[in-house]
């Protein structure tokens, strides 16, 4: 189990789209709005948690075309993503989105590569418990969530607070490279 604990922390502390679109949200919209997003982020990775422990995601996965199509959607949205924030200069360059929301948060998390991994990885291993699949699968997403909640809500006070710094232009465009970069590995 603490092998476990320890991975779901490395895997949610690590940026990937949610993460760094939240901070953008925090970054331009501050908390109330951040707050919104944030739920249907929620949301939406527990829909992927439980489409992977359903194994209708494995269902849907196992048409190669499936597979492929989605790998390019995903690998062309990540792709630009990355490049808006590489390419934004001297500001901040979150993913400027007009109305940051609820849906908005859950799509992203549906659409998201990294949820699928993460949830796959974690679901499918660490079997802690294995004389009742439910009682480990309910562990795990009490876990999972003692992690998620407050590094997701670390990430969103991250970008209020560095929407309200005054850094010079230097330092912003390091930002963005390195927030790029990160998206795109």
């Amino acid at each position: 189990m603490y092998s476990f604990a320890l991975s779901v922390f490395l895997l949610t502390v690590t940026p990937g789209p949610a993460v760094l679109t939240l901070a953008g949200v925090g970054s331009s919209f501050g908390w109330r709005n951040g707050l919104l997003f944030l739920s249907g982020l929620f949301v939406g990775v527990h829909l992927v948690c439980f489409a992977v422990i359903s194994g209708l995601a494995a269902l849907i996965m196992a048409d190669p075309m499936v597979r492929f199509v989605l790998l390019l959607v995903s690998s062309a949205y990540l792709g630009y993503l990355a490049s808006k924030i590489a390419l934004a200069g001297t500001k901040i360059g979150f993913i400027h989105i007009v109305a940051p929301g609820f849906i908005t948060g859950m799509m992203l998390q549906l659409i998201n590569p990294k949820a699928y991994a993460v949830s796959t990885m974690l679901f499918s291993s660490f079997a802690f418990y294995p004389q009742n699949f439910a009682i480990e699968t309910g562990l795990k997403l009490l876990i999972n969530n003692a992690f998620w909640i407050p590094i997701h809500l670390a990430w969103l006070y991250a970008g209020v607070r560095v929407s309200q710094l005054d850094l010079p232009a230097e330092t912003y465009r390091i930002i963005n490279f390195v927030m790029a970069g990160c998206l795109l590995a």
